[in-house]
């Protein structure tokens, strides 16, 4: 008997090691696919001369941004919110109302939107910490209802639908391609720390509660704490998102918090790759400027999203990016020394 439990051991630690290498070898992976779409990111912009195609790639990576930070809520923690747009609007007035009303810089008003959307995103967590699937989505739409309507009819101190008009980062005569490398800059902070979480021990926590909520409560993961945590930063990076939005284009407005707004920050994550670090910005880098594209042929926007949205779920579940991702790990793996591990990080 103690032989065989020997050969059990064995080969439960080989197996724990060999998933473990595995996971390890993903996430770098991930991450340097992700960096390879940055570095193109970084040179698309030069050889662009137009203004107003580089004010479009400027959008496009605040967009990945707030995707990004949808992300760690709906691809790695699976807990679908449809607050992404809201916590974005609420950046934008954050940064916004300080500016305009207490005369802070616009730097510092972009900084604000860190604690401001945190602590709002904290107190959502911690209202849902018992709702699942469809209930959880339909209180973040009732939270996104609310919030959005309480900005449009206080009119006597944000104007309401007209909008509250801020000054912009770099004057209204800035270089366009400054604000694009800003933006560009706090892309890369953002994925290093994501990708720093997910590596961590916290990270494992996360992921234990998207495959099994139940399982992992069983095994001693906080899911209270994680799970609030998840809202937390996912709510602090739409935020950033948001106060440097309203400094680009100098306008806060409540249309940002529309759900139609909330369901193109999270087809971008879903058509890129939920669950894995570059699909957010995959995502935005082919969907915002396609939008824009088709606009001048009187395409509405969202009709041909809906349609890749269908057809990623119906044939590539792991989205663009992450098909990839998956095709690559499997090369990587042909040799069978390690075992492929699917579309997510493990």
């Amino acid at each position: 008997m103690r032989a065989d439990w020997r050969v059990f051991n064995a080969r439960d630690i080989g197996m724990v090691l060999r998933i473990s290498f595995g996971a390890w070898r993903r996430q770098w992976l991930d991450l340097a696919l992700t960096f390879g779409m940055l570095i193109l990111a970084a040179i698309l912009p030069l050889g662009i001369p137009s203004i107003y195609w580089q004010g479009v790639l400027t959008v496009t990576l605040v967009y990945a941004l707030a995707s990004t930070g949808w992300n760690i809520l709906g691809g790695f923690t699976g807990q679908f919110s449809l607050a992404p747009a809201t916590f974005l609007m609420l950046g934008m007035y954050t940064s916004a109302l300080l500016v305009h009303y207490r005369g802070w810089p616009p730097v510092a008003g972009i900084l604000a939107t860190l604690p401001v959307t945190s602590v709002i995103g904290m107190v959502l967590g911690l209202l849902c910490l018992r709702l699942r699937g469809p209930y959880l989505a339909l209180t973040t739409v009732a939270f996104s209802e609310i919030t959005r309507n309480l900005i449009r009819f206080s009119y006597n101190f944000t104007r309401g639908d007209l909008g509250l008009s801020v000054p912009t980062l770099y004057g209204m005569e800035g270089n366009r391609l400054y604000y694009y490398y800003t933006i560009y800059l706090l892309n890369i902070a953002v994925i290093l720390a994501v990708h720093l979480l997910m590596s961590s021990r916290v990270g494992l926590y996360l992921r234990s509660i998207r495959d099994d909520e139940v399982a992992a409560a069983g095994r001693g993961v906080n899911t209270v704490l994680w799970k609030t945590m998840a809202f937390t930063i996912s709510s602090s990076i739409c935020g950033l998102a948001g106060g440097y939005y309203v400094h680009f284009i100098g306008l806060a407005s409540p249309e940002m918090g529309l759900l139609l707004q909330a369901g193109f920050i999270i087809s971008m994550a879903v058509i890129g790759g939920m669950g894995t670090l570059g699909g957010p910005l995959a995502g935005a880098m082919l969907l915002y400027p396609l939008s824009e594209y088709v606009r001048r042929f009187g395409i509405q926007y969202m009709v041909i999203f809906s349609f890749l949205m269908i057809l990623m779920i119906r044939f590539w579940k792991a989205g663009i990016y992450g098909t990839i991702l998956n095709i690559m790990d499997r090369w990587v793996t042909s040799s069978g020394s390690a075992p492929a591990l699917g579309s997510k990080y493990l």
